[in-house]
């Protein structure tokens, strides 16, 4: 997947050059990767001359309205780089109890189905497989077996994958599988096709090459949606 160092710039020009806030709220919940999302973002909307109401609250916080209520009515967008899902859901009711009408942005954490408030949008690093024709058969039988699920998985089953065929490459090469000439076959690593519907190859410096993130909107339903624009690195 690509890295948090593309995922937070590419969200901040989506928000600058598609929702157009003149002001917004931007709310770290004091993990790391939360932070770095903010640190990527904020260039980005200084650049623009938003301005921003930079925020933070522990992950243990579930009462935001005292948050909720510097929401001004220029802020038109609140952006919620957390992990939390459910943390995020009851940021969305607070801001409908005080009738506050901005959107909330969020990322991976929040592709969850205890976050529903309709209209947001998501940035994932994984797509949702259900839509990919080539994994209808593996969705259908997850979805089978499983019920719904999220964005996570099919990420982890394509490293796993790559790992394993790393192991099977050094193995069919005579050597005894160790560390360092397994992450080296890693690194030559061709996959045509994935799960993830793109091919998986590696940079010089171990990034995915062509690497995406993924936007979702929620629908009146609150069901996630593919948004026709996708974030790419």
């Amino acid at each position: 997947m690509a890295t948090d160092a593309v995922q937070g710039p590419e969200d901040a020009n989506f928000i600058v050059k598609t929702l157009h806030p003149k002001a917004l709220m931007i709310v770290d919940d004091q993990e790391i990767y939360s932070t770095g999302l903010v640190s990527a973002m904020l260039p980005v909307f200084n650049a623009a001359g938003i301005t921003v109401d930079r925020e933070s609250v522990s992950q243990k916080v579930t009462d935001f309205s005292s948050l909720v209520a510097k929401v001004t009515p220029a802020m038109t967008v609140v952006v919620l780089p957390w992990q939390v899902a459910a943390n995020a859901q009851q940021f969305g009711k607070d801001l409908a109890q005080q009738h506050k009408n901005a959107l909330i942005f969020g990322t991976d954490g929040l592709f969850e189905s205890t976050f529903s408030i309709s209209g947001s949008y998501v940035s994932s690093f994984g797509p949702d497989i259900t839509g990919i024709p080539a994994d209808a058969a593996i969705a259908a039988a997850a979805k089978a077996k499983y019920g719904s699920f999220g964005t996570f998985g099919p990420p982890s089953y394509a490293a796993a994958h790559v790992i394993d065929e790393a192991i099977a490459s050094v193995c069919k090469s005579g050597q005894t599988p160790t560390r360092a000439n397994i992450l080296a076959a890693i690194k030559t690593t061709n996959e045509a096709t994935s799960i993830l519907g793109q091919p998986i190859s590696f940079t010089s410096t171990g990034a995915l090459v062509n690497g995406k993130f993924f936007l979702f909107r929620i629908n009146s339903a609150g069901k996630f949606e593919l948004n026709p624009v996708q974030l790419a690195s």
